[in-house]
C-alpha cells in the first residue's frame, strides 16, 4: 500500500468507527525514544521514518509534526503524500493541539492509541479541547490496518549484569528507589521507561534495535517488587537470581491487572511522560488508589553514575577511540589512493571495527556517514544502493557509536579529505570553538544544561547563525544513547551534579552544501569548594583525535589551541596500549600540537 492509500483505509475505518480525528505519536507502551519495529506505527503510515513525530488526520487534512533534526528528510519522504509538514519551532507553525482543536468539530472525537500515548500528551489534548468539548478516545486503528507484514512484538532472550560490574546491586537499587517513595509520601512506584527497569534489575536484553532492553514494567511497594516481563524469555539461572533478591516475576500482559488489583488506600506513584494512557486509567478504577504525578526518580538515579560505571565507561571510550583511530586511518589510506568507497561502505567498515572487539556487542545506534550536502541532515541515513561516494574535497561526517559490556559510547568526527571552501573552514572552527566553550565550562552548583547550552551556542549567535537541536544528551551505562534527565538545551532544566554525564556536540548544517559536528561525552567533575559555594566542571572521556586540517587558527584564542593541545595528549596517552607500533606513528601525528 502507498501512503495515500494508508490515509484512505484509515479514514474509511474513522468513519465506520465515528471518530473526527486520529493522533498517531512516535512511541510505543513504554514510550521509547528508538522503538521495536512492531510499535513503528506512524513512520509506516506517514512514511516518514525519522525517530521524532506526530502524525493528525482528519476527513479532509493530514499533517505531521517533527522537529529540526529532520526538516529535509521529512520534506523528501512526505512529498506526494498528501501530508503536510509541520517545522516545530517555527514561526507560524501551529502546536499539535491547536491544529487539532481547530480542525475537529464542536463535540467531536479524537481517537488515540491509550497504550501508546502518554498520560502528558493526553492532558495536554484534554485541555486543549476543553472548550470545543471534544472528547479523547482509546482505540487502536493500526492493529487493523497494519496486518501484511508487521513485525511480531520482540521477546528477545534476557540477561543480568554482574553487580559488580554494575557497581550496586538490584537490592541496593530497589532501597534507593523506596527511599524516594518515603520522600515523595507514596506506597509504590510504577516503573514503565526501558531503561529504568533495565538499570533498576541490572537486566538486559535486545528487544529495541541498538538499546539492549528488555520489555518489562516493575513495580515497586514497601514489600515487595514485581516485574512484568514475559516469563519464556527469561533463562533460569536469570529467574532464580532475581527471585534470590526479592523480585517476584509477573506475565507482562498482567500489568494493568495488578494495578487494577492495588490494595485500598495504596498511594501510586507515576510519570506522565513515560505512562501510558492505558495503565493509568488501570491503576485509576482501583478502589481507594491515589495517583500521584511526578518525575520518575530511577532516570535522576542512574543519571549520576557510580564509580565503578564511571572506570567502566572510561575504557569502553579506549576501545571506542582504537576503532575510530583505525577506521580514520583508513579513510585517509583510501583518499590518499584514490580508492572508490561510499557512505554505506565506510559504515560497515566502521562497524566491524567495533565488533571485532569481543566486549562490543552492538552498535549504540545506527552509523550516521554522511558526505558533503547529506550531512546537512542531522539524521540522514546512506542506504547500500543510494550511498554517495566519497570524494578527496569537503567533509565526511562520521556520527557513530557502541554497546560494550562495559559502557555505550556516543562519538562525532567530522574529517577534511581534501581541499575546502573558506565557507567549510569557517564553519569547522565555528563548531570547534563551541564544542571548546561547553568543555571547558566552569559552573556554580545548581547550574542547569540550559546555560551551559548557551555558552556553547553563544560563538555562532554572535554570528546570527545556530543550529535546530540541543547541544548534548545523557548518555546511558550499556543503555540508551540518549539519557535524562540531564542534558544541554534550551529544555535541559536538571542541575548538574558530579557523575552526571552528557555529550557535547554543537554542529553547523547548511543545506545543500555541508554539515559540519564535533562530539565528544563529558563527566561532571568537582572543580573546587570556595566561600561562594561548590564549583563544577566537565572532564572530556572520548579519546579520538579531532581533525585540525580545516582549523583557521586566526580565529581560536590562545586558552582554545592549549586546550586542544591538551586533549590530544590525553587521548594519544589514553590509547598507546591498545594500538600497534604504526597505529601509534599514525596518532602522533594526528595529535601533532597545533600552532598558530
Amino acid at each position: 500500500m502507498k501512503v495515500t492509500e494508508k490515509i484512505a483505509a484509515l479514514r474509511a475505518a474513522m468513519t465506520e468507527y465515528g471518530a473526527d480525528g486520529v493522533y498517531v505519536p512516535s512511541s510505543d507502551p513504554h514510550m521509547t525514544e528508538y522503538l521495536p519495529a512492531h510499535w513503528r506505527s506512524r513512520a509506516w503510515l506517514s512514511g516518514f521514518t525519522g525517530s521524532a513525530g506526530t502524525l493528525c488526520v482528519t476527513q479532509e487534512k493530514a499533517a505531521l509534526w517533527t522537529d529540526g533534526r529532520y526538516f529535509i528528510q521529512a520534506e523528501r519522504q512526505l512529498a506526494g503524500s498528501g501530508i503536510e509538514l509541520m517545522r516545530m519551532g517555527q514561526p507560524g507553525v501551529p502546536t499539535v493541539e491547536k491544529w487539532l482543536t481547530e480542525q475537529l468539530p464542536e463535540g467531536g472525537t479524537l481517537a488515540v492509541d491509550g497504550a501508546c500515548t502518554n498520560v502528558q500528551a493526553a492532558q495536554r489534548l484534554e485541555k486543549a479541547f476543553a472548550e470545543k468539548k471534544i472528547t479523547l478516545r482509546d482505540h487502536d486503528f493500526i492493529e487493523a490496518l497494519w496486518v501484511q507484514d508487521r513485525p511480531p512484538v520482540p521477546a528477545t532472550q534476557a540477561w543480568r549484569m554482574d553487580d559488580a560490574a554494575a557497581g550496586a546491586s538490584t537490592p541496593e537499587k530497589i532501597a534507593q528507589v523506596r527511599r524516594k517513595n518515603e520522600e515523595n509520601k507514596a506506597d509504590a512506584l510504577l516503573v514503565c521507561r526501558l531503561d529504568s527497569v533495565a538499570w533498576l534489575m541490572n537486566l538486559r536484553a535486545d528487544d529495541v534495535e541498538h538499546n539492549p532492553f528488555a520489555l518489562s514494567y516493575c513495580l515497586v511497594e514497601k514489600d515487595a517488587v514485581r516485574l512484568f516481563i514475559n516469563a519464556a524469555r527469561v533463562p533460569d539461572e536469570v529467574r532464580a537470581g532475581l527471585e534470590e533478591q526479592g523480585v517476584a516475576l509477573c506475565s507482562y500482559e498482567e500489568t494493568a491487572d495488578a494495578l487494577c488489583a492495588l490494595k485500598p488506600g495504596t498511594v501510586l506513584w507515576y510519570e506522565p511522560a513515560g505512562t501510558s494512557m492505558k495503565l493509568l486509567r488501570a491503576a485509576q478504577s482501583a478502589p481507594h488508589v491515589e495517583c500521584k504525578a511526578g518525575s520518575d526518580p530511577v532516570q535522576l538515579l542512574k543519571a549520576v553514575k557510580n564509580k565503578t560505571e564511571l572506570e567502566c565507561q572510561k575504557h569502553a571510550h579506549r576501545l571506542d577511540g582504537a576503532a575510530m583511530v583505525r577506521f580514520e586511518m583508513e579513510l585517509r589510506r583510501r583518499v590518499e589512493n584514490g580508492e572508490a568507497w561510499d557512505e554505506w561502505q565506510a559504515g560497515e567498515y566502521l562497524r566491524g571495527l567495533r565488533l571485532a572487539e569481543p566486549s562490543c556487542f552492538d552498535l549504540s545506534f545506527e552509523t550516521i556517514a554522511a558526505y558533503g550536502a547529506n550531512a546537512a541532515m542531522m539524521h540522514y541515513s546512506a542506504g547500500k544502493q543510494t550511498a554517495a561516494a566519497i570524494e578527496p574535497h569537503g567533509f565526511l561526517l562520521v556520527d557513530s557509536g557502541g554497546q560494550y559490556r562495559m559502557g555505550t559510547t556516543d562519538i562525532t568526527r567530522t574529517y577534511a579529505l581534501g581541499s575546502l571552501t573558506h565557507e567549510e573552514r569557517e564553519a569547522y572552527t565555528l563548531v570547534l570553538k563551541c564544542h571548546i566553550a561547553a568543555a571547558r565550562a566552569v559552573f556554580h552548583e545548581g547550574t542547569s544544561g540550559q546555560v551551559i547550552d548557551i555558552l556553547a551556542r553563544e560563538t555562532l549567535w554572535r554570528r546570527g547563525l545556530d543550529y535546530r537541536c540541543g547541544t548534548g544528551h545523557g548518555v546511558g551505562f550499556v543503555g540508551a544513547v540518549h539519557e535524562g534527565p540531564q542534558g544541554l538545551s534550551t529544555r535541559s532544566t536538571t542541575a548538574f551534579v558530579p557523575g552526571m554525564t552528557v555529550t557535547d556536540e554543537p554542529g553547523l548544517y547548511t543545506e545543500g552544501k555541508y554539515g559540519v559536528r564535533i562530539e565528544s561525552e563529558l563527566i561532571c567533575v568537582p572543580v573546587c569548594e570556595t566561600e561562594y559555594g561548590k564549583f563544577y566542571g566537565f572532564e572530556t572521556f572520548t579519546y579520538c583525535p579531532i581533525d585540525t586540517r580545516p582549523l583557521l587558527t586566526e580565529l581560536m584564542t590562545d586558552e582554545e589551541i592549549e586546550w586542544l593541545n591538551d586533549y590530544h595528549a590525553m587521548v594519544r596517552r589514553e590509547l598507546d596500549a591498545l594500538l600497534s607500533d604504526e597505529e601509534r606513528a599514525w596518532l602522533e601525528n594526528a595529535c601533532a600540537p597545533l600552532k598558530r
